[in-house]
């Protein structure tokens, strides 16, 4: 019989075929992941993207399909027919879903054969990350990173039910569109048929979504790729995707409760995991004055203390200084720190130089009393108010900085996370999440020497504040808010300006004149002239979301085709050179280093 598509076509899934009655006639199709002959017998496991099944051809029974197994290799692709019965008893496989089962094969056909490939294709090997990213169409045969992928689609699809079943409208908006400061760099694309101008491929789409409120889209969403030109890091890429929301005639409360219902759904539909409902709210001087940072990790205590006012009168001078200059001390304490050894102490103080502070110090509580340098500087009754202060027991650790208090917040920030895995304090398969609220409007750049927008200049500032943009814009809280899982940063939103001279005067307060303002954001400021609406929304990460979901440690790892650190595509070797008649046709000529 010629073979066809049509004949080879499978009748089950390799992952599935284990749902299939004993001795079903069953077809396989996938890649070979290994071959065994064993005395004649030849096992093969064909793995799709569903798992793997284990085929077994026997040369007595059927010589033609053991010579055609006999010539597979790993990654041939084949077709594999036969019978599906039980495996004998002591043969099964616990940790395989179809461990239970196995194709008695009788036909075997070869699709492709595959060269030895230039790393073993399955999880737990020890792989230069640059050659995965080379072939990555390889890399992404492992079952790790198939789950990844099919997690997102999971994802993708759980987040467009819910939105779908809640009014929500599927609007595309431009990826060519006009370069706008919104916090870093863009990518520019030369237009050709305007010489000498540029189009900026989307940061995220910000003004085309609060164009669609003042267009009457009272609910809108969109699954949108988004591009930004900066420096990158485990948790970031240059094109990343964003699940992003905006909503009309609503509250800051509106939107949180909203879109908490998505996050809630996705965490149950994806990984079966049902979250705190409501998750709490915590403002951003709290996170910062506990936590150290505005993405607080809630999976584990040690919350930061202030103790200045337990050590300002003390005779130790690194105390005394930082208080007479305006700084603080703060402390948090490790509970029971018995792996904590003088070595780990010493190198505590390299964790805290990143943030600007210069040490580290501490004091342990003893059975019989405190063992500290600062012994001889402190009270007895200041080591029990700094005991009671951290709520500490026998044998407990406070680690201890004096600095301006946005190093020593910081600074223990960054300690009480580095304390927190060393110790094993961090439950990698809990999942804490919260909001964070009532952020700064602005907060001053030492790049730029100016202020700029904590978010972005179309936040909204706190009713009560609008009267401090003139005279302590410092002092401005605005209607944003964050929502952090683990961690990490996975959406940020706010109520934004719908009212054209609250926009002008934020856009004032960050040193924008009228000229720049109308050159960029003319159209903007036009649209709030007819009849914009109050309105609101918030943008989530989906590449991060989907790191969390699935405890990849990199965000390479949940996307298919990704970027080095450096933003280079190691398989198509983009960006790449261009013609010179290309750079003619857009008026362009590189400039030559050197």
């Amino acid at each position: 019989m010629k073979e066809t598509m049509q004949t080879m076509k499978r009748t089950h899934y390799a992952g599935e075929v284990h749902h299939a009655p004993e001795g079903s006639r069953v077809r396989l199709t996938g890649w070979v992941q290994r071959r065994r002959d064993l005395g004649g017998l030849i096992f093969m496991d064909v793995r799709d993207r569903t798992g793997i099944a284990q085929a077994v051809v026997n040369p007595e029974e059927h010589p033609q399909a053991h010579a055609v197994a006999h010539t597979v290799r790993p990654e041939y692709v084949v077709m594999v027919e036969g019978t599906l019965q039980m495996r004998p008893g002591e043969m099964r496989n616990p940790a395989m879903a179809t461990g239970d089962v196995e194709v008695h094969v009788d036909r075997v056909v070869v699709l492709n054969e595959a060269k030895v490939p230039p790393f073993i294709v399955e999880d737990g090997v020890d792989v230069n990350d640059t050659l995965r990213l080379k072939y990555r169409f390889l890399d992404l045969r492992r079952p790790s990173l198939q789950y990844n992928i099919m997690l997102r689609h999971k994802a993708s699809r759980s987040v467009r039910s819910y939105l779908d079943g809640h009014g929500f409208v599927d609007v595309e908006t431009p990826v060519l569109t006009k370069s706008t400061p919104e916090g870093a760099r863009d990518y520019l694309v030369p237009s050709r048929v305007f010489p000498g101008r540029c189009f900026a491929l989307p940061q995220s789409p910000q003004i085309f979504k609060q164009l669609l409120m003042v267009a009457g889209f009272d609910r809108y969403y969109q699954i949108v790729k988004c591009f930004r030109d900066e420096d990158l890091r485990a948790d970031r890429q240059p094109e990343f995707t964003q699940i992003d929301i905006e909503m009309s005639f609503i509250t800051l409360d509106d939107i949180i409760q909203t879109t908490e219902g998505m996050i809630r759904k996705l965490f149950e539909d994806t990984i079966g995991v049902e979250l705190p409902n409501p998750l709490p709210r915590m403002s951003y001087g709290q996170a910062m004055e506990e936590y150290g940072n505005d993405r607080p990790d809630t999976r584990f205590e040690m919350k930061l203390k202030d103790i200045t006012d337990i050590v300002a009168g003390s005779s130790f001078r690194v105390f005394s200084d930082t208080v007479a200059d305006g700084g603080v001390v703060k402390a948090f304490a490790v509970k029971g720190p018995q792996s904590i050894s003088r070595k780990d102490l010493d190198s505590f103080n390299g964790v805290v130089a990143d943030f600007g502070a210069k040490g580290v110090l501490s004091a342990k509580l003893e059975p019989d009393g405190w063992k500290s340098s600062l012994a001889k500087f402190l009270l007895p009754e200041q080591f029990d108010a700094l005991g009671y202060r951290l709520h500490m027991e026998p044998g407990d650790l406070a680690l201890i900085i004096a600095a301006p208090k946005d190093v020593a917040n910081a600074s223990l920030g960054a300690l009480r996370l580095h304390v927190g895995n060393m110790l094993g304090l961090i439950d990698p398969h809990a999942f804490s999440g919260l909001w964070v609220t009532d952020f700064p409007l602005f907060e001053w750049s030492r790049e730029d020497q100016r202020l700029v927008s904590v978010h972005h200049p179309f936040t909204a500032p706190l009713p009560d504040d609008l009267d401090l943009l003139e005279t302590d814009p410092r002092g401005v809280k605005s209607q944003a808010y964050d929502l952090v899982i683990n961690g990490s940063e996975v959406g940020g939103g706010s109520i934004r300006i719908h009212d054209r001279e609250v926009q002008n005067r934020v856009f004032k307060a960050i040193g924008l004149g009228q000229e720049e303002v109308d050159m960029k954001f003319g159209f903007l400021l036009d649209a709030l002239s007819y009849g914009a609406p109050p309105h609101g929304g918030i943008a989530f990460g989906l590449d991060r979301l989907i790191m969390i979901l699935t405890g990849a440690g990199s965000i390479r790892d949940v996307i298919a085709f990704p970027k080095t650190q450096k933003a280079f595509c190691v398989m198509t070797e983009a960006p790449s050179e261009v013609s010179a008649d290309q750079l003619a046709e857009l008026g362009l000529t590189w400039k030559k280093e050197g």
